[in-house]
């Protein structure tokens, strides 16, 4: 259930695009066409999976306080590197990026070519970053890490081939000529993140129950005893 409950808040409830504002910049310049807009959501999906786990691994084993105590033969217990959590993070994810331009160029040529400039781009987008900092901010383990990263992908996926699908409707609306391009695009992502909002309000965690149950039990007591 807390994996679960993880996946469906990174999806829906705390959407790394429409709920944080992370990776605008692909989301925006990839979603004119549907295609185009699924292939680059599968390529952040599979760049989060592996990245986010990736990063755990690393900082909990060498970069956190403490980290390098299983060194054997030498005492690094006191040893803390974390002042390379983000170089070591980008470099990672440039890493995964680079595998991925190297997939999509061998096996899915014309997908490599729609994408150009915005596939090395992953690199520096920042919602590859930020799901990689919000794990270490919740610290969240191994397969918790794992499910986020995963649910982050399919919630920018979600967002950006929603979009797509909505801009090639506007092709043939009738829009304002102050609206046309960006303009609607900006409005139709404010809108896309009011409606995730509503999924806020489903509560995920079990536990959040329990203080208000404890309350009301509290309450009971004292009525009966009275």
């Amino acid at each position: 259930m807390e994996l679960l409950s993880i996946a469906v808040k990174a999806i829906f409830v705390e959407n790394i695009l429409l709920a944080y504002f992370l990776g605008m910049c692909s989301f925006l310049a990839c979603s004119k066409k549907v295609d185009t807009a699924i292939g680059l959501g599968f390529a952040v999906v599979f760049v989060l999976t592996i990245t986010v786990p990736v990063n755990w691994l690393i900082r909990h084993f060498l970069l956190a306080p403490g980290a390098l105590a299983w060194v054997p033969g030498m005492d690094l217990s006191g040893v803390d590197l974390s002042f390379l959590t983000f170089i070591c993070f980008i470099a990672t994810i440039a890493s995964m990026v680079q595998l991925v331009e190297m997939i999509l160029d061998k096996f899915f040529p014309k997908l490599y070519h729609a994408l150009g400039i915005f596939l090395p781009l992953i690199t520096v987008n920042c919602a590859i970053l930020g799901a990689s900092l919000f794990m270490v901010e919740r610290n969240y383990g191994l397969a918790p890490a794992t499910v986020f990263g995963f649910s982050s992908g399919l919630g920018w996926l979600l967002a950006i081939a929603s979009m797509a699908a909505i801009r090639k409707k506007l092709r043939y609306s009738h829009l304002p000529n102050g609206l046309k391009g960006l303009g609607i695009t900006m409005i139709m992502t404010g809108l896309m993140a009011m409606a995730f909002m509503c999924f806020s309000g489903i509560p995920m965690d079990p536990k959040a129950k329990a203080p208000a149950d404890d309350v009301q039990t509290e309450t009971a007591i004292t009525e009966t005893a009275n």
